[in-house]
């Protein structure tokens, strides 16, 4: 049985996701997000665009690019599509770190390739063609974004069933990888997560359909269990969302503060206090990793184990920081840090999420 893929490389704290749109195919490398719905790379002609280092897509170039119209429903995709004086569908679409993408939505064929190598084109998939896109929040080997969030204007939600299923899969490969080593991301039937030391959670639907929302019950730091909220009381569902487009494991302050000070009395070295570039970073000064502790994310129905390489990344040489950042929402994120090395499965049938320890480098 052949599966519907497409490749994925580790850069700078974001997951580089291969796709071809237009006709001919024209390769993009966007970040692959999870916690957006809006798939879109910057367009010709680019009035203020961030720069970047392959060719721009030219629509004109592209014989199957089609502008949609103000009139038509597919301009209300997005809650931001407002009508130009041309009749186009324009849109803005902005980020949690302030960056943001403005354009015209349109249709195109979007290419991917099969495990049998097969070219595999859905048509008519909406996205933003980018004519005016921030210069914060974005480097140059990204040509935009790829939104795998759950929302109508996202790849998966307009994919649905094309192929056989709606689910995906993901292994994101650790940040220290060679940028030349890719992972795979796959759609449909072939896409399932299963086999030995496979854990699931439910998916929690909430009024927001973008996230991908679950229900974590605490942190083990070692053997130290930490609740949630603190207490013995129930948490509320669906508390927090997995999102491969943010770096770090962000977590409401009160729980924050407690993994802090519990791996801080578990970690025998001094943590690094003198150097502004860190901030408010748990870091440590350390050639290698940190060998311990191991932390441990209680889902509900399922315990996902962290080793260091997940939780501790290296903002520079010879220190390691605890991947972990603090927000005063009650509502948390699962970063793409601590999601490497396990495939994740997200079958939006069953409504679960599933993990599966994995090494993503050989997952090619």
């Amino acid at each position: 049985m052949s599966t519907t893929q497409a490749p994925v490389s580790a850069y700078l704290g974001e997951h580089l996701m291969e796709l071809s749109i237009g006709t001919p195919p024209f390769k993009i490398y966007g970040i692959a997000d999870t916690g957006s719905d809006l798939t879109w790379t910057q367009c010709v002609p680019c009035k203020s665009c961030y720069k970047q280092l392959n060719p721009m897509f030219d629509p004109i170039k592209s014989s199957s690019y089609k502008n949609i119209s103000c009139d038509s429903n597919l301009c209300h995709l997005l809650d931001t599509g407002v009508c130009s004086p041309e009749k186009q569908c324009n849109y803005t679409y902005a980020y949690g770190d302030g960056s943001s993408t403005q354009g015209v939505l349109a249709q195109e064929t979007v290419t991917f390739t099969s495990t049998t190598g097969a070219s595999v084109p859905l048509k008519g998939i909406v996205f933003g063609c980018g004519h005016n896109d921030s210069k914060q929040g974005f480097n140059d080997h990204e040509m935009g974004l790829i939104g795998l969030g759950g929302g109508p204007a996202s790849l998966i939600s307009q994919m649905g069933s094309s192929f056989g299923a709606k689910m995906f899969s993901q292994c994101l490969v650790p940040f220290q990888t060679d940028v030349s080593v890719s992972s795979r991301m796959s759609f449909g039937r072939g896409s399932k997560v299963s086999g030995s030391g496979v854990v699931s959670t439910p998916l929690v639907t909430k009024e927001d359909k973008t996230p991908y929302f679950v229900t974590l019950l605490g942190i083990s730091v070692g053997n130290r269990y930490l609740h949630y909220d603190g207490s013995s009381e129930n948490v509320e569902k669906g508390n927090m969302f997995l999102d491969s487009g943010t770096p770090p494991t962000i977590l409401p302050t009160q729980l924050y503060d407690r993994v802090v000070a519990e791996v801080k009395n578990q970690v025998a070295m001094k943590p690094v206090v003198d150097d502004p570039d860190l901030g408010t970073l748990l870091c440590y000064r350390t050639k290698n990793n940190l060998p311990g502790p191991m932390l441990t994310a209680h889902f509900e129905g399922a315990d996902v184990k962290l080793e260091t390489f997940q939780t501790f990344v290296s903002p520079k040489d010879s220190v390691f920081c605890l991947g972990f950042a603090n927000s005063s929402s009650n509502v948390g994120i699962y970063g793409n840090f601590i999601q490497s090395n396990y495939l994740i499965g997200f079958d939006l049938e069953a409504k679960v999420v599933s993990f599966k320890p994995t090494d993503c480098t050989k997952n090619s």
